[in-house]
This record gives structure tokens, sequence and C-alpha cells, in this order.
């Protein structure tokens, strides 16, 4: 039997009155309770919920709230209780049923004695109160979701945590002195950039509406800017949160929407804040290598908008002008996340524009690095090994323990694999370079790509395609993958990379590669594409697409030249 009990009481003073007079837990004793009503939910935890209950009566945000559980257990302690609080605030924020009104500010991920044991009583307290109707999923599924994996409830890690206090400070002090600020934060696939830039928005957010007569999270990070001075300083600062790739500011854009103090027209793309009347006062950009310069924009009225919008901010339709001199333009006060070497296409922005973003971050000490790696559990150095293993550089192949790394000869075999990891796991997708022509987009009953005598389309839809109905049976691209998770990815290397024996490197196969905007010179800006250059962009693709799994990588390569070359790469450990 689990040690612990859920009291439940109306939450009203007449309900609460004389509620706790007779159980001393609920006046001094560490406990954590929720808050719920009218699709809203508050977590909290205290050492004396009966004094805590009357404060939270007197909070005009929390009137909608009308039943109150509290969590007992004679083994509590205070860091067992905020852990549980956030574990609880996670998984609400990633359930979706309510809106969490929590703030963010006192998300932890503390060690402390005996946390396993503890952790393992707090699934049994999730089940409890699932059976209560709290919750419409099980963990599995909720972690599985983006809300939870876009969540600004995510606990950040201590490189995380230490970029965003020094962030939060740098821009108060520019803020009271009123100068511009330009921020750089770089990371490797899975440092968690994007998880840093919606906790950094939700934070400011929790400032600007702060509430003095709100009970306030202990030993939090962030104390110091919760003033009636800051949020004065705050006051009407308009903040936007810029996504390039369409399928992953959808998804974002969901998040927000279900973020009380956030809302979906925060996340924009470029074009949005080209066109915008106003001025913002930050802009954060997540995956800003990803801006695009003047070039070819797939369509005739985005070729008009560049133009329309360059011509409004500069005078002129300056074709030197990049949607970084856009996002410049119209903020006082920027914040970019990227990494070089996750630029997929000639029209992202040019190697040498990023330099120099970067190195004038550096220059003014605004520049920051996250390194420790969130997503794929081989650990931080894989990721340096696909892209050496990639880029022809002497490597060693490396044995990554339990990592599931797999190299097929047989690509039917890898679909019924991954077919089994998603009945195991979920999330467990195909993806591929853009190694084949895409001719379902206009023929419904056609198949794209043949493989082994298997049969598959590209994605169907561009949004949201990895938790869609017939992703299963489909191909990703780079272009609906970028940015999200998987717990297994089954990546199959067309013949867009090549392996030419005679002088031992990996080429590119401009033949083989199906991206026309991928591959098409810049008419707009006179420049020409070799294959050299275009191997960079084509290598990049790989190393996003061997990066997305959390769990496991299954890797088929069509190039048989180049099969042989990576399986020693990716078969090390495996029996």
């Amino acid at each position: 039997m689990p040690g612990f009990e859920i009291r439940e009481v109306e939450f009203s003073r007449e309900h609460l009155h004389g509620w706790s007079d007779a159980d001393p837990h609920l006046r001094n004793w560490p406990v954590v309770y929720t808050l719920d009503g009218s699709g809203q939910i508050y977590v909290g935890e205290s050492l004396n919920v009966a004094m805590r209950f009357r404060q939270h009566l007197e909070s005009p945000g929390k009137a909608a709230l009308t039943r109150a559980r509290v969590v007992i257990d004679d083994m509590f302690n205070k860091s067992a209780c905020l852990d549980l609080e956030s574990f609880l605030i996670r998984l609400f924020a990633g359930d979706g049923r309510y809106d969490v009104i929590n703030g963010n500010e006192g998300i932890t991920d503390a060690d402390y004695y005996r946390r396993d044991a503890y952790r393992a009583t707090f699934r049994e307290v999730f089940d409890a109160l699932r059976e209560r109707g709290l919750f419409t999923q099980g963990i599995a599924e909720i972690e599985n979701s983006d809300l939870f994996k876009l969540s600004p409830f995510k606990a950040l890690s201590e490189d995380q945590l230490t970029v965003v206090v020094d962030i939060v400070e740098g821009l108060f002090e520019d803020v009271e002195r009123g100068t511009a600020s330009r921020i750089v934060i770089q990371g490797s696939p899975g440092t968690g950039k994007t998880i840093v830039a919606v906790f950094l928005i939700k934070l400011l957010r929790d400032i600007q509406g702060f509430d003095p007569s709100r009970p306030r999270p202990e030993m939090s990070a962030f104390d110091e800017f919760f003033t009636e001075g800051a949020s004065q300083a705050l006051d009407a600062f308009r903040v936007g949160l810029v996504v390039p790739q369409q399928s992953l500011r959808r998804s974002i854009q969901k998040v927000f929407a279900k973020t009380p103090g956030l809302d979906a027209g925060m996340v924009i793309s470029a074009f949005d804040v080209g066109a915008d009347p106003g001025h913002f006062d930050l802009l954060v950009v997540d995956e800003a290598h990803r801006l695009t310069q003047r070039a070819s924009q797939g369509s005739g009225p985005r070729n008009k908008q560049y133009a329309e919008i360059t011509a409004k901010l500069f005078g002129a339709d300056d074709r030197t002008k990049t949607q970084l001199d856009w996002i410049m333009a119209k903020s006082t006060h920027q914040l970019f996340l990227l990494d070089r070497d996750q630029s997929v296409r000639p029209a992202d922005l040019p190697g040498r524009v990023i330099d120099g973003l970067v190195d004038g971050a550096g220059e003014r000490g605004r520049r920051y690095r996250l390194s420790a790696q969130h997503r794929v559990r081989a650990g931080t150095d894989y990721v340096g090994y696909v892209r050496g293993v990639l880029a022809g550089v002497p490597m060693q192949p490396r044995d990554f323990g339990e990592y599931d790394l797999r190299f097929y000869d047989d690509f039917g075999a890898m679909r019924r694999a991954i077919l089994d990891r998603d009945a195991e796991h979920g999330l467990a997708r195909l993806v591929a370079g853009y190694a084949w022509e895409w001719v379902s987009k206009t023929d419904r009953d056609a198949y794209d790509i043949t493989i082994d005598g298997e049969r598959l389309r590209w994605n169907t839809r561009p949004v949201d395609w990895v938790n869609s109905a017939t992703s299963l049976d489909e191909m990703g691209s780079i272009h609906t993958i970028q940015g999200y998770d998987l717990n297994v990815a089954g990546v199959v290397i067309g013949r867009d990379l090549r392996y030419d024996r005679e002088t031992g490197r990996i080429r590119f196969d401009r033949t083989q590669y199906r991206d026309r905007n991928g591959k098409a010179n810049n008419k707009q800006l006179g420049l020409t594409y070799s294959d050299d250059q275009l191997l960079e962009y084509v290598r990049n693709i790989y190393t996003v697409l061997l990066t997305r799994g959390i769990r496991g990588t299954y890797v088929y390569v069509c190039d048989p030249d180049l099969r042989e070359y990576l399986r020693p790469f990716f078969l090390v450990g495996r029996r």
C-alpha cells in the first residue's frame, strides 16, 4: 500500500473553516497540494497548507478554483515536496486538460537524499490523481507530447539555469540604462535551446505580472527579479518568439495557447516581424541559423513580400539585407539561439553573417554556450561523433553503451523494428534525406520512395507530422523533424551522399538531391553553389536526422560503397 494519502476539500472559506484542526500535518508538515476549477489548476507545496490556503483565497487570480487536494506522507521532507511539486506541474502542463496557472520560476531538479526512492512514490501519487480524474493520459503518453517537450515548466539543467539568470540580469541592466542589447546562445542538437527560449519568455511574463500578494516559491534562483520595481521596468515590454520553421512554430503556438500569461500570437515568423506595424522590445529567435538571406522564397507572393519589407525598413529594396537585419531593425533587444552546423539550405543565413553575429556578442560579453546533452542518451560526445564521421574526419569507432544504435542492410527489417519500438515507447519514426521526388504531393495515389521492395510516401502533413495519424507509414523530411525529439529515429541516408573509393571521401551527388530550393543557385544575389558547398548542407541535414533519437538511432544507407564505409561506425557494441 502507498504510504501517502490524499485529502480532498471544497476550496472555499466555508469548507476550510476548522478543516485543519484535527490533523497537525495540515498546519506543520511539508505537503504538496493542487487547486483546480474552471479548466485551471495550481500546484503548490507548503509547510503550513492551512495558512497557505487562506492566502490563496485572498488572491483574485485563484477565484475560479473550487477544489483542493492535499498529498500527505509521513516520509515527506521539504526537498521531496519541491521535487513532487515540479513533477506534477510538468505533467499537468503536458497533459493539457488544465491550464497550469503556476509561474515557472520555482521548477527544480535538485538532487537530495534518497531521491530515487521518493520518485517511485511520485508515480503512485500521479496514478492516484489520475484515478480522481485530474489527468487524461499516462506518464509515457504525456512525456511523448509536444505540450510536455516544449513546456515552459521544464526543469532547467545547471548550464541552462546559469545562462537564463545571467541573461535576465543583463536585460534588466540594459532596460534600466536604456541601452540596446544583442545576445547569442550556441548549442548543438539536444542541448535545449528551444526550452531555454520558451522558459525565458514565460519567466519574463510572470515578472511583468508580479503580484506581491501571491505566495512565492522558496529557494528560487529568480527571487531577486520578482519585485514591483522589476515589474514596472517591464511594463508594456513587448516580447516575441521568432521560429523560422513552420512545423515547430505551430507546435510552440499550441503550447503558448495553453499557458496563462502567454498567447499563440507571440510565436511568429520573420515575415510576421517584418510586416508588423509596431516595435518589439525583445525578440527571441530560435533556430536563428534558419533565418534567410535574399533568395527564392518558393513562391511569388513571398518574394514580393521580402522586397516590400526590406524597402519599408531600409528605404529601398537592398538585396544584401537578410531576415537578421529585419529582426534587428524591429527590436531593441535580441536573443539568438543558434547552431551554425544546423543550416540546411543555401538560402539560410550565410556562415560569415552567423560568425559576425557570434563574434560581436562575444566581444560584448553576451555570448553563451549550452553543452550538456538532454536528448540523446548516448551522451554529449555522440553529436560530435556523428558530425566527424559524416565529415570524413579520422574517427575511432565508439561504443555508446546502452544507446540503441543499429545499422541495417535490409530496409524492411529496419521498418519493422521502428514499428516495434513505436509499440513499446511511442514516437519511433522513419526519416530521410531529400533524395526522392515528392510525387505524392500532386498525386495522392503515388508512392515517393521505394527501397528493397518497401514503398512509402513523404510526410503528408507539413505541420505536426510526428503526431499525425499516418506518420508511421510515411517518411519524414528535415523540414518536418528539425527541432523535434523522437524516441527512436530510423534514418535513411539516400543516394545524395556517396562514397568515392578512389579519393576516400564522402561526396555529394547533385543528380540525386531532390530539394530544388536546396540546390538552386541564388539568382537574386548572383551566387552559384558548387557540389562541395552543397555537401556541407546535406551533411548538416543528416547530422540533424541522426541526432533526433532519445533512446536509439537505426541507420540504413542506400549507396553500397557508403554503406560499407559507415558500417563500422554504427555497429560498435552490437552483437
